[in-house]
């Protein structure tokens, strides 16, 4: 049977759906809930490649006489402009009137970017670049920038979660910096849910990477020390009791028989962005975000920026007394988890005295998930430019202790390198 509802308790949109196949959820609301004829799918390519997804999503589809106009296999990770602006004409040119992604968060925010370039005309470099933020987070230089006309739907694969929110980031291919898409830009309409795909897809280091990226954004949302809420505050918790166990869950059943878990963490990222974008709160979030941001377009994914930076900008922000109250009291909701309570022993810490960078570091080396730069790829040589990039990210100047300074960003990159 089919859960269908709003996402967020506070908004009627993005709506999810789960408790059916995705083909199935597809065809029923393309028409029912979007009044849709002509879909333009953007599909991952180890999805494309090795399942039958998009013939089963093409076969459904034809069922309720919805035509797959178009179709895009893979784009490179941290969305390239090049590949929006490809798309973008693509989705044109055959008229489509729904974007539908399978895969992870680079598609999301693709198509999120996608459909803003469309309702605006975009066809260059120059016209993307008078849609986003400017260097330090000015407004765009569009005054009357138009929002998306074209819906999107999304299956995502990933626990990023990108696919809740309203904003979208993307890299300029000529000058390798990634940069923000934000209102009137507008995220899926429609989230479906499928666990059962993700445990036969999914690569179990990307699930679990980016079920870390969505502990992240609970972890930045509740130690903020700027706009935070009693609902910001259990929601947060909310998705750190569904995620943290279901990660090692998930961890432990490399054969993806444990469905529950999978979607267990899957309802536990939703809470998460309900948290960190509530409508009732503006809560900034910090600088694992921020760095991590800049870290991307080097190579490094998403889910892998937050294993490596989050436990250390923890442990930054406590040895200078930004928020070490609520560290401890998240830290002490952790702990309050058995399965979390035997990993940090299995770990050889004592969890009285382990910190909440401790108990991050613990799990996340439980998941088996990256904890350096060099892990990664990421040389000392790379460090003086990933400080002087980060500066330029609006989470880095709200962190808890603010970072104005390159050298504030290298003590942290020197943290983990």
């Amino acid at each position: 049977m089919e859960t269908f509802r709003p996402a967020f308790v506070d908004r009627p949109r993005p709506l999810i759906s789960y408790g059916i196949p995705f083909p199935e959820a597809i065809s029923r609301h393309v028409v029912d809930t979007f009044k849709a004829s002509r879909v333009y799918v953007i599909c991952s390519g180890s999805l494309a490649r090795n399942t039958n997804s998009l013939d089963r999503v093409a076969e459904t589809l034809k069922k309720v006489k919805v035509e797959v106009v178009g179709k895009r296999i893979g784009m490179k990770s941290h969305t390239l402009w090049s590949e929006v602006l490809e798309i973008a004409a693509d989705a044109r040119a055959t008229q489509a009137d729904l974007i539908l992604t399978l895969g992870g968060g680079s598609l999301t925010d693709g198509a999120k970017v996608i459909a803003y370039a469309l309702a605006n005309n975009a066809e260059s470099f120059d016209d993307l670049e008078t849609l986003c933020m400017g260097k330090n987070q000015e407004p765009p230089s569009n005054p009357d920038p138009r929002p998306p006309s074209i819906p999107i739907v999304s299956v995502p694969t990933t626990l990023s979660a990108g696919e809740y929110s309203n904003f979208a980031g993307a890299t300029n291919d000529q000058t390798h910096r990634k940069h923000s898409f934000q209102a009137p830009c507008r995220g899926p309409q429609l989230i479906v849910l499928d666990p059962a795909l993700i445990a036969s897809t999914t690569p179990e280091s990307i699930w679990l990477s980016t079920g870390i990226r969505a502990v992240d954004h609970c972890v930045e949302t509740y130690c903020a020390i700027k706009g935070t809420t009693e609902d910001t505050d259990q929601l947060s918790l909310n998705a750190l009791a569904n995620l943290v166990p279901g990660l090692v869950r998930c961890r432990h059943d490399p054969e993806g028989k444990d469905l529950d878990a999978r979607l267990t963490c899957q309802l536990g990222s939703v809470d998460a962005m309900a948290a960190c974008t509530n409508s009732r709160a503006t809560v900034d979030l910090g600088a694992s975000h921020g760095i991590g941001h800049q870290l991307g377009p080097l190579g490094v994914g998403h889910g892998e920026t937050s294993c490596i930076l989050l436990p250390a900008v923890c442990k930054y922000n406590a040895k200078y007394n930004a928020n070490n109250e609520r560290q401890a009291r998240l830290r002490d909701f952790l702990l309050k988890q058995d399965i979390v309570v035997k990993v940090v022993e299995s770990r050889g810490l004592q969890k009285d005295t382990a910190d909440l960078g401790d108990v991050l570091d613990a799990v996340i080396r439980e998941l088996g998930m990256p904890r350096s730069l060099k892990e990664v790829g990421v040389g000392r040589d790379k460090l003086d430019g990933l400080a002087q990039n980060s500066l330029a990210d609006r989470w880095v100047r709200t962190n808890p202790v603010p970072l104005n300074e390159k050298e504030q960003v290298l003590e942290i990159l020197e943290m983990v390198v």
